[in-house]
């Protein structure tokens, strides 16, 4: 059970698994798309009625890191999260294998530095989520085999920054990987990145798992 503090926003940001093809008007149908951030987003407000909370969805498709950066100000620090949740990473990984730039996991963890120095200045009590970025299986061999050889250098540097800023870090590509064992990879995350309904149930309880009992202790 989610106990969340009166007047608490959280936060969730990132790419199109975050973003979940949420509404942008005030359509309260629609505000936090489909995915993890909305199971989450409707177990918090369930637990939690007789409290003034808000949850926010900020996730944009096809947002890198850099990306992030642009819109911080309006998308995030304006919005005085208490509790931020951040995925993102396979995009910057895309990028790489698509147009071959200068960016690269040490760019990626320095710009992740930036995003949260500028949200601790803000509210140093802010507790943060960092998500790993995660891939499963492309049908496209080139894609599949940059895109699994270079995650674990990005996962890596997300892990490292968590650990960092005392922020929890939810790894999901071993969730992925162990649940591939049992079943077809493409029920799971169906192009390699984005989830099925069963693969956000996945990401939503290992979330839980992992962000719950600090969520509710701080």
């Amino acid at each position: 059970m989610f106990r969340l503090k009166e007047n608490d926003i959280i936060l969730f940001q990132g790419d199109s698994i975050t973003d979940g093809n949420r509404g942008r008007n005030a359509d309260l149908n629609h505000i936090h798309g489909h995915g993890y951030q909305y199971i989450l987003a409707s177990e918090m407000y369930a637990d939690n009625f007789d409290k003034n909370i808000e949850i926010i969805n900020r996730g944009i498709s096809g947002n890198r890191i850099a990306d992030l950066l642009a819109r911080w100000d309006e998308d995030c620090l304006k919005l005085k999260p208490t509790v931020l949740s951040i995925l993102v990473g396979v995009n910057d990984l895309n990028y790489n294998f698509l147009h071959n730039p200068d960016s690269d996991a040490q760019e990626y963890a320095r710009t992740y530095r930036t995003l949260l120095d500028k949200v601790l200045a803000v509210n140093p009590d802010t507790m943060l989520v960092i998500m790993e970025p995660f891939f499963g299986v492309s049908k496209e061999k080139p894609y599949n085999d940059y895109m699994r050889a270079h995650i674990g250098d990005f996962a890596a540097q997300a892990r490292k920054v968590a650990e960092e800023y005392n922020a929890v870090f939810v790894p999901l590509q071993d969730v992925f990987d162990e649940q591939a064992k049992h079943t077809d990879i493409f029920k799971l995350l169906w192009d390699g990145v984005h989830p099925t309904t069963g693969g956000h149930w996945l990401i939503t309880k290992r979330w839980k798992e992992c962000v719950l009992e600090k969520m509710n202790n701080r």
